[in-house]
């Protein structure tokens, strides 16, 4: 951006960004930060500096609410509305951009910004200087001159009308000096500057004409008729007053000069960062930063030159790639298709010193390539790649192994942060300041994307990705290393891929027949309760449409509207249960949707996923880079989710079975993994001996928090404590225990309150973990894993309770993740190492579950609960509960 010669700019920021937050509709980050102030104010500076190309910068803020004019009238700006939260939560977030621009800004106790500008100018002025104000406040046309030209902000903050002394008196019929007395005649109720009663601009600029000045037509009262006389004889200390209100001071005792302010242009880099830290996009695009960012060093700079070489049967190329697979160390797999378990491979690209490799997929089955498997099954062979966890199901699905010594950026990128908001392979280039990629849609069109040969266009799509994975390699390795992170990565994450590749392909069993008895089962049921709803209801209805369903329960059965919604009445789960007390129709129909949902979602979605191919089998994909606290997450389908809490849903597991005859299912359950985590981690002593007792913690608490003894610690209060218990896990609030207990807020107040006078080492805990988030912006678990909490400082109540209650609950939650993952690896080296057949089938929760041949039954019983107990020393005992069973079911 091109830089002019001596011409100061000065900027009235509170005016401008209280301008852009009214005229910018309402504008959030991923992380749920408010940004359509700072997005305004951004758009009007580039317009700014691109016109009036500046060689000096300053953005002129107020300091406070109180200033030197409340001294002599303490209702100044006395009615102006508090402002927004959603606002002020954006001053920080500006002045940090700012900063990034590499501009000055300034704020000094006791002025307005106005009054900062005011003085600045004239010094500017009085050096012969040319100067420029932008702001949306008119007040500031009084500094208009023959070297100062005032930009005023209209419709909106992106278009700006230019005031030089003429164009005042164009729009005023008066000089710059005369907009104070304008103001002391008329006021300015934005200000709380009372003015002069039944003046308008109008007649205010009538009088100045004639009269020149506020205190010449106080000096020529009588020669005014009226009511106008009449209000301004009324009114002559207010008029005096709001002028002197009104006049910018421009004396303010600053400790710089214009010099100070100078601008020689923002760096690339850091404008980057904070601007993709915003996510603003099209700014970024804007000014073409997609390939600066700080902390990407030389690397973003350096022109990596490499030659693109199209492998095939027709095209050759074969023993070129044969002689470098030596230097190979990136691979990218193209495939169509987002279930990997499904997915066509259509391409592949290796990156050997200066040249990429690239190959239709199919192309592997060539004699030609027996190289090429060789290198991709070597062990020893070093490979980089994007989401290898998939590649290698893509590969398998084609019958070839992939094995080495593999870095997954994507992987690595997920630790770093888990929460960035764009993890594709182009959203970490830009993260990184990188050079960025075509999109896949560009390149493939919109949708599936196509089955292909190796088109020139594909080749060079493929080459530029492994390309982008060999730059971010050394970057993300370096911040791996700086962060302490490297270790979880090489001994947890990086293996517990392969671990769940293997897993993956192996599948369960699922038998068919099962899950159709059970779906016959359910319909007969759900056909049962729709008959007892109609009869309760006196008619029959369409029991899922919501409007009908509103209508029976209010209009005709008057229960109590607890909710309405745009559409009418609201008919969710959280108000039925509210109503359940009222009517028996009510927990029909919460039974009718629980049975309902299990006929569709999971009879009718497993069936559909059953592979005939592999023995009756389904195959889950298990996703490592998805949930902010380190929680695997399972797809294609989710087996995750199972609903175990019904009876009925329960029996969906009996479907679920050995894949050998004689075989049975082993399920091995960690007991409280969390609890025993947050006793370890809060060191409270009661909650400590309640594990290393071996008592029940609920009955534990129960007595605690109650002061009863055991024989006293009835059912409900057992419910009780188990619900505050497993509420401090997951950031507890007493309206969330209220819900959970049926009781009133200030019931659940008072029980959290008793629960933390008791457990004191816990509320400890919970305070300092908050205190520590604010002081570093992340929370670790036990193993180094960081979730970043951009909301914590928030001044938005929701958005800094949220963050808060996330920082006490995810080193809790991240921690038990990271110990059943690594009692995962360490199952997975203990079958190899005894060379047992027992093979890991799925991770659910705090559940592994095994296919187990008889004769391993007595060797897994002790091995699983030694390896999952033994996966990480706490200073309480981790507990593994182990059952068998002829299918899942009967192993839980």
């Amino acid at each position: 951006m091109a830089k002019g010669t001596d011409k100061l700019m000065l900027i009235d920021g509170n005016s401008i960004i209280y301008r852009a937050f009214f005229a910018i509709p309402p504008l959030t980050n991923s992380s749920g930060l408010q940004t359509n102030a700072v997005y305004g104010f951004t758009t009007m500076l580039l317009k700014v500096l691109e016109e009036e190309k500046p060689s000096h910068i300053l953005v002129a803020f107020d300091a406070g609410k109180t200033t030197f004019r409340h001294e002599g009238y303490a209702e100044y700006k006395g009615g102006r509305e508090k402002t927004p939260p959603e606002l002020s939560q954006q001053f920080p977030v500006l002045k940090d951009l700012i900063r990034s621009f590499s501009i000055s800004q300034y704020e000094l106790p006791g002025y307005e910004a106005d009054d900062i500008i005011g003085t600045l100018s004239r010094l500017a002025e009085e050096e012969g200087r040319e100067v420029v104000v932008v702001s949306g406040d008119k007040d500031l046309l009084q500094l208009a001159s023959d070297k100062v030209t005032v930009l005023l902000t209209r419709k909106g903050v992106t278009e700006v009308e230019k005031y030089a002394p003429e164009d005042v008196n164009a729009r005023y019929g008066l000089k710059p000096e005369q907009i104070i007395d304008l103001k002391g005649l008329m006021g300015d109720p934005s200000d709380n500057i009372p003015g002069v009663p039944g003046v308008g601009e109008k007649t205010a600029v009538k009088l100045l004409q004639e009269f020149g000045s506020v205190e010449n037509v106080l000096d020529n009262i009588p020669n005014l008729k009226g009511k106008l006389r009449e209000n301004i004889e009324n009114n002559v200390d207010n008029a005096r007053m709001s002028k002197q209100l009104a006049t910018i001071f421009r004396e303010v005792p600053l400790d710089r000069t214009v010099d100070d302010v100078a601008w020689s242009g923002y760096d690339a880099a850091s404008l980057a960062t904070a601007l993709r830290k915003l996510e603003f996009k099209s700014l970024m695009e804007r000014l073409d930063l997609s390939g600066a960012d700080a902390g990407s060093g030389e690397l973003a700079k350096a022109e990596i030159e490499y030659e693109t070489i199209i492998v095939g049967d027709d095209a050759g190329g074969w023993e070129q790639l044969d002689a470098s697979l030596p230097d190979a160390d990136t691979l990218i797999i193209e495939a169509a298709g987002d279930n990997p378990h499904a997915s066509e491979g259509i391409g592949l690209a290796v990156m050997a010193d200066s040249r990429c490799f690239v190959l239709a997929f199919p192309q592997l089955k060539s004699e030609k390539a027996e190289a090429l498997l060789t290198w991709l099954s070597d062990p020893e062979a070093a490979k980089a790649g994007y989401d290898l966890h998939r590649a290698e199901l893509v590969l398998a699905r084609a019958g070839i192994k992939l094995c080495g010594q593999t870095f997954d950026v994507q992987l690595a990128a997920y630790l770093l942060d888990p929460t960035e908001a764009d993890p594709s392979l182009t959203g970490l280039l830009q993260r990184h300041g990188l050079p960025s990629v075509a999109s896949d849609e560009s390149v493939y069109g919109k949708g599936a994307k196509f089955r292909v040969p190796p088109t020139e266009e594909l080749a060079a799509h493929l080459a530029a990705k492994a390309d982008a994975v060999r730059r971010l390699k050394p970057v993300l390795e370096d911040e791996l290393e700086r962060l302490n992170m490297s270790k979880l990565y090489h001994e947890l994450e990086q293996p517990l891929a392969v671990v769940l590749a293997g897993m993956e392909l192996q599948g369960i069993k699922c038998e068919s027949g099962t899950l159709q008895e059970l779906g016959k089962d359910f319909q007969a049921r759900i056909e049962g309760i729709m008959s007892d709803i109609y009869q309760q209801a006196g008619t029959e209805f369409n029991i899922g449409s919501p409007k009908q369903l509103g209508e029976i329960l209010f209009d005709k059965l008057g229960l109590p509207v607890i909710k309405k919604n745009k559409t009418g009445y609201s008919t969710d789960a959280e108000v039925l249960e509210k109503l359940e007390p009222y009517h028996e129709i009510v927990r029909l129909i919460l039974h009718y949707r629980q049975l309902a949902k299990l006929q569709s979602t999971y009879i009718e979605g497993l069936l559909k996923e059953i592979r005939q191919d592999t023995g009756g089998k389904i195959h889950t994909f298990y996703r490592q880079t998805i949930a902010a606290t380190g929680r695997l997450s399972s797809q294609y389908p989710n087996l995750q989710n199972i609903p175990i809490r019904l009876e009925e849903g329960r029996q969906i597991r009996k479907a679920f079975v050995p894949s050998e005859p004689g075989w049975r299912i082993l399920g091995a359950d960690y007991s409280q993994i969390e609890l025993r985590v947050l006793a370890h981690i809060s060191g409270d002593d009661r909650l400590k001996e309640a594990f290393l007792q071996e008592m029940d913690i609920h009955t534990k608490t129960a007595m605690d928090v109650f002061g009863v003894p055991k024989e006293q610690v009835d059912a409900n209060m057992r419910r009780s404590a188990k619900a505050v218990n497993f509420g401090i896990v997951y950031g507890i609030s007493d309206y969330g225990l209220s819900q959970n207990l049926n009781i009133t807020r200030k019931e659940a107040g008072a029980f959290i309150e008793q629960y933390f006078s008791v457990f004191q080492g816990v509320r400890k805990y919970m305070d300092t973990i908050v205190e520590q988030a604010k002081q570093d912006g992340y929370v670790t678990t036990l193993l180094g894993r960081r979730r970043y909490l951009p909301d914590i400082r928030a001044s938005n109540f929701n958005l800094r309770s949220f963050a808060e209650r996330t920082a006490m609950n995810t080193p809790i939650q991240g921690t038990a993740a990271d110990i059943i993952k690594l009692a995962m690896v360490r199952m997975d080296e203990a079958l190899r190492e005894r060379n047992l057949q027992s093979r890991m089938l799925l991770q659910v929760h705090d559940e592994l579950v095994f296919e187990v041949p008889e004769e391993e039954f007595e060797t897994m019983k002790v091995l699983v609960p030694q390896v999952m107990e033994s996966a990480l020393e706490l200073d309480v005992p981790l507990k593994a509960d182990v059952s068998f069973g002829s299918n899942w079911y009967e192993a839980k």
